[in-house]
């Protein structure tokens, strides 16, 4: 029986092809293995985004490769599809791109033949895409859904329209098809995902039918929940808000990318908003939904900001009061419009102040972060248990305002807790950006 391991590298996106890619290896006769010493095959599935993903992905290559001498190596996923018919990575068994995932098998094939496969396949036709998952990579009963590829917003500074492509929404009834499979099988926290999750249809329908899929998904039966990731908000579906507020199969948690708040600055990403557009898209879901838990994504250093408009940023942080903040340094990539805004000599330099504008503003958020965790404690929530604390009657959780990977977690007191349960918790006290809890029986 052939092994295969895969290291699956980025965003929640390329987890759900890392699993397609397993389903393919699957037909094959492939099993998936834990570790990559014990596998014939081992798949780098890598990030393409921005300088830190890729330098990650090139590292993790050959790190593996040294790791486990004797199997086949793969480069696959997004560095692959960016840079790999002009790429000389004679390391490389393979390098398989992504955008259409059913070329795998020819690709695995070949492998057993000796021959060496540079496969950079074209979009697929949508009644040819795999939906079915065998092996899901998340946490027990939690599980991704993605509802489209790509992106046609084209911000000056991203890839992901040149790695991924414009926007390609997937059929409305498979999407359905595939969640009713996944509750099914007893997930129960379906994470919805996409590039702009309210972009969803657009391609397809002329017109966004995201709020209408989130309002037939979450009529479904079974006992699931669904959390919406990314949303871009120059165009974030209004109706969405009182859809969140009247349904508690949606959990309450929007992740809206701001990226800045200062107008220049966001002019020249090509966005069209502002910190006061987005505090009012802020305080507009709160005051619909009081439970509401707001994450957001900002960027430090993009070409033309200066201490003025980091100091708008800085504003926007205390005043909107984001739950949760993720933060990153802006990335000169080649092939977007912001890389010729300025010489690398100059983005070398405005990566100095950048990181520690950076830090300026993670130190701003964490007091923010904890106050908005202390309306949790004396309450109680049901948490979804993701790892038990072996030899303690400890487990780690997450509630409905913690998403996976990516936000605080909950520590949770009792006894018989196992990977995959559901528990009701009582929150007793804030540790930092975690929650400390005990099971309520």
């Amino acid at each position: 029986m052939k092994k295969i391991y895969i290291e699956s590298l980025g965003c929640a996106k390329n987890q759900v092809d890392s699993e397609v890619l397993l389903s393919y290896a699957g037909d094959e006769g492939y099993v998936r293995v834990e570790e990559p010493e014990d596998a014939d095959v081992v798949v780098v599935n890598t990030c393409g985004f921005i300088e830190s993903a890729k330098e990650e992905s090139i590292n993790t290559f050959f790190a593996l490769k040294e790791r486990c001498p004797k199997a086949k190596i793969i480069m696959a996923g997004c560095l692959a599809q960016r840079y790999g018919k002009d790429m000389e990575l004679e390391e490389a068994d393979a390098i398989f791109g992504n955008h259409d995932l059913s070329f795998f098998p020819e690709v695995l094939r070949n492998l057993d033949k000796n021959e060496k496969t540079v496969s950079i396949p074209e979009y697929p036709d949508p009644d040819r895409e795999r939906d079915e998952r065998k092996d899901l990579l998340s946490f027990p009963r939690s599980a991704y859904l993605k509802i489209s590829e790509g992106c046609n917003h084209c911000c000056s500074y991203c890839a992901i329209p040149v790695i991924r492509g414009p926007l390609r929404s997937r059929p409305f009834d498979k999407v359905v098809s595939e969640a009713k499979r996944l509750i099914k099988e007893g997930i129960y926290e379906i994470n919805v995902i996409a590039q702009d999750l309210g972009a969803y249809g657009l391609d397809l329908y002329g017109k966004s039918r995201f709020t209408e899929l989130m309002k037939t998904l979450s009529a479904l039966d079974g006992d699931f929940v669904l959390r919406m990731l990314y949303i871009h908000p120059d165009t974030f579906p209004m109706d969405l808000i009182d859809l969140v507020a009247e349904n508690k199969k949606i959990l309450p948690y929007f992740d809206i990318p701001v990226q800045h708040a200062d107008r220049d600055v966001l002019k020249a990403m090509r966005r069209s908003g502002d910190g006061e557009k987005y505090g009012e898209l802020f305080r507009k879901i709160r005051e619909k939904n009081p439970d509401a838990v707001i994450r957001t994504t900002l960027m430090l250093g993009f070409p033309g900001e200066d201490r003025a408009a980091f100091k708008k940023l800085l504003d926007f942080v205390k005043t909107s009061q984001p739950d949760w903040m993720g933060s990153f340094t802006y990335s000169r990539e080649e092939d977007t419009p912001a890389y010729s805004m300025r010489n690398q000599k100059d983005h070398d330099k405005a990566q100095k102040t950048a990181k520690k504008w950076q830090k300026e503003l993670e130190e701003a958020q964490s007091p923010i972060t904890e106050k908005r965790l202390e309306k949790f404690v004396g309450n109680t929530y049901r948490a979804l248990i993701e790892e038990k604390i072996e030899g303690e009657d400890l487990a780690i959780g997450r509630i409905y305002s913690q998403a996976p990977d990516v936000d605080g977690l909950t520590v949770i007191m009792g006894r018989d807790l196992k990977p995959g349960d559901t528990v009701m918790v009582g929150i007793r006290a804030v540790r930092g950006v975690d929650l400390e809890g005990v099971k309520i029986d």
